[in-house]
């Protein structure tokens, strides 16, 4: 089947019987918000790393997060599941759409729609918050529409989710409250967090691997196997955040060089642990060594916004 084609051919009970209108429930569902969280919080590492105190701004602070969040992550989310709908239905039938509580061409619409708003909303931000926003909504649809679709490569597509979480959020957050370019220790940091989230973002892809398989989608679980992948993620996640440890060493923030540094080092404990079993332990380790991850970035924030 084609990505734009009859939908009804992948959608559950509720679909077959008439339903005409996504419930809000379902769309909330659509933009899944337990993804916000990444895109909002490197956001605010970037507003902790320009040094501009969140008071002064608090109205640019408020916008940004709700852009960051809610709007354009939300946004990448609809797109995806609008374009995925057909490796959902062998994943995760029971997402709004294959499951027919979204009927019909409305994850399209509302997919539309929330980038209509992104941009509404960016461009009370400034200059580097609507360009930022731009690059994002650009880079969410060509993720996963055709013929584009970057999601089919797990090289790019692990990249640009890495990019859109962490980097383009952070710098956008110091740039929006600074008012002008970013410092380069901001650009340098967000920079090597990007990258290493290259990792973290392999590893969500184990939870789709038959589907992926069966339907030509080469993410790196598939295109390496399971446990080489896993290795990968692990290396990835960890030798930036070795950089970090080494940039803030060269800037004089010993403390907060090795504080990044124990973070590390509990995280490759962990590590060991999820090659032992990566596919069942992905979603552990996203709960643990992740968490250890994004505490570093805060850590990093401060140990790099200007000293007033």
């Amino acid at each position: 089947m084609s990505d734009g084609g009859d939908i009804t051919a992948v959608t559950g009970p509720a679909a077959v019987l008439g339903r005409r209108r996504a419930s809000p429930l379902a769309a909330l569902e659509l933009l899944k918000p337990i993804t916000w969280f990444a895109p909002m919080w490197a956001f605010g590492c970037g507003v902790v790393s320009s040094g501009v105190a969140p008071g002064e701004r608090l109205d640019l602070l408020l916008l940004g997060i709700l852009l960051a969040g809610p709007l354009v992550c939300g946004t990448s989310q609809a797109v995806n599941d609008w374009f995925d709908r057909h490796v959902d239905a062998i994943n995760e039938p029971g997402r709004p759409i294959p499951s027919g509580r979204i009927p019909g061409r409305w994850g399209l619409w509302i997919a539309i729609a929330m980038s209509a708003l992104s941009l509404v909303v960016a461009a009370q931000l400034g200059e580097w918050g609507f360009w930022a926003t731009v690059v994002g909504l650009v880079l969410a649809w060509a993720y996963s529409a055709p013929p584009v679709r970057l999601k089919q490569n797990g090289w790019w597509s692990s990249a640009v989710c890495g990019a859109c979480y962490e980097g383009l959020p952070w710098i956008t957050g110091a740039a929006v409250m600074s008012g002008g370019a970013p410092a380069p220790a901001v650009l340098a940091a967000a920079a090597l967090y990007s990258i290493g989230a290259h990792g973290i973002m392999t590893l969500n892809d184990f939870k789709a691997v038959e589907g992926d398989r069966r339907l030509g989608i080469g993410s790196l679980p598939v295109r390496l196997g399971v446990a080489p992948a896993a290795r990968l993620a692990c290396w990835v996640m960890a030798l930036p955040q070795l950089a970090v440890v080494a940039l803030l060493a060269g800037l004089e923030a010993p403390v907060h060089a090795l504080a990044v540094a124990a973070l590390l080092a509990a995280q490759v404990l962990l590590m060991r642990r999820l090659l032992t079993d990566p596919r069942k332990l992905a979603p552990w380790y996203n709960a643990t060594g992740t968490t250890l991850y994004v505490l570093g970035m805060l850590v990093t924030a401060f140990a790099i916004r200007p000293v007033a």
